[in-house]
């Protein structure tokens, strides 16, 4: 917008002409947002808030009357406040680079002063105290022109060829050389020890492990042997084993053999055998019981027959006494005794022909015997 200005963050603006509001300042501070600014009646300037930096290479003399180049660096700025910013602007509004040549200045004269109230150890030794009094004693000063110091850094003390620093370094040097020395040699000695060590030990791993190995070939060797000569032995109890196993194998084959065989052949043949005994006794008591029923039935039928014959056996035996001269005595007894007595003989003769029959028969008779005539019968039987 048309006579609207903004500074930038780092920068103050500094507006000049008029005199509402500005105090004794001869111009208003503007930081942070814009204002308007009048044309030809304001006039606008805008004055560094950055981080500068200044450099000092400054010969100082020390207490001691020695020479010593000092080298430092300087950070500073302008304040932030208002006051600070007025007294800059109105000291380097023109020539802001003229900031850093002031400040340069400035810190020389106060690093000589100082240094001159030390010694040359104290330089040395306490650097940090040095640049912690220049800022001190600088503070006010740099205040004044409305610049603050963020770090004083001294970079270098150099004594030039007098070697004083040199010299005091000596002793600290060979002190230090000497420690070093006896830590060289400490460490020399402990290196020394720890290599006898190592090779001790070395030498001991290597005894250890000729007998762990020595050891371990015996083992070795005597486990071989144990399985050369058990190797043999191992094969004999195998084959023993073997021998058992196929023995056993052949019993039981046997058995199963036997027991084949007699399940097979022995019980077949037992039970035919059994069979045609069975048979066999069964033929012969059929045989028997059909010989002993043919005998009853034929002697039976036999003597049926002779029975039936009987009568006509009598009655031809009656026939031939029919023309015999026959004395009966004692009456009508004797003819009952004749009668009787043709009876008689009709059942010698039928006996008769039964014992000469029997043994066609399967009948046998005791040598000798005889028919037995009836004893009962009461005097003789006469035909003439």
């Amino acid at each position: 917008m048309f006579g609207y200005r903004v500074p930038a963050p780092d920068e103050a603006m500094l507006i000049s002409g008029g005199t509402r509001g500005m105090g004794a300042a001869p111009f208003r501070v503007v930081t942070g947002h814009g204002a308007f600014v009048l044309p030809v009646f304001r006039k606008t300037r805008f004055l560094t808030l950055a981080m500068c930096e200044a450099e000092v290479d400054e010969t100082c003399v020390t207490h001691q009357g020695i020479a010593l180049t000092v080298r430092a660096v300087i950070a500073f700025k302008v304040g932030n406040d208002k006051e600070s910013i007025v007294n800059a602007g109105q000291r380097f509004l023109s020539d802001q680079d003229q900031m850093s040549v002031l400040t340069g200045r400035i810190f020389a004269g106060h690093l000589r002063s100082i240094i001159g109230s030390m010694t040359v150890e104290e330089i040395v030794t306490e650097r940090q105290k040095l640049a912690t009094e220049v800022l001190e004693t600088s503070k006010a000063e740099m205040g004044t022109i409305g610049l603050t110091v963020d770090s004083l850094q001294i970079q270098s003390i150099d004594d030039g060829q007098t070697g004083y620093i040199a010299a005091m370094a000596a002793p600290h040097q060979a002190a230090i050389q000497r420690q070093a020395a006896i830590a060289q040699a400490q460490a020399t000695q402990a290196s020394a020890q720890a290599q006898q060590e190592a090779d001790r030990n070395q030498a001991e791993y290597a005894r250890q492990t000729a007998v762990v190995r020595a050891q371990y070939s015996a083992e070795v060797d005597r486990a071989q042997a144990q399985a050369a000569q058990a190797g043999p032995l191992a094969q004999a109890h195998a084959t023993h084993e073997v021998l058992i196993a196929q023995t056993e194998l052949a019993q039981r084959a046997a058995e199963l053999r036997q027991q084949q065989l007699v399940a097979e052949v022995v019980k077949p043949a037992e039970a035919e055998a059994e069979r045609i005994r069975v048979l066999a006794t069964a033929e012969a008591n059929r045989m028997k019981i059909q010989a002993e029923a043919a005998s009853s039935y034929d002697r039976v039928a036999l003597d049926r027959m002779l029975i039936d014959q009987l009568p006509q056996i009598v009655k031809e035996a009656a026939a031939g006494l029919a023309g015999a001269n026959v004395n009966v005595l004692n009456g009508a007894d004797g003819l009952g005794e004749i009668a009787a007595g043709l009876v008689g003989q009709g059942l010698t003769i039928l006996d008769s022909v039964r014992q000469n029959l029997g043994p066609a028969q399967g009948r046998t008779e005791p040598e000798g015997r005889r028919p037995e005539r009836d004893e009962h019968r009461e005097g003789p039987i006469e035909i003439e």
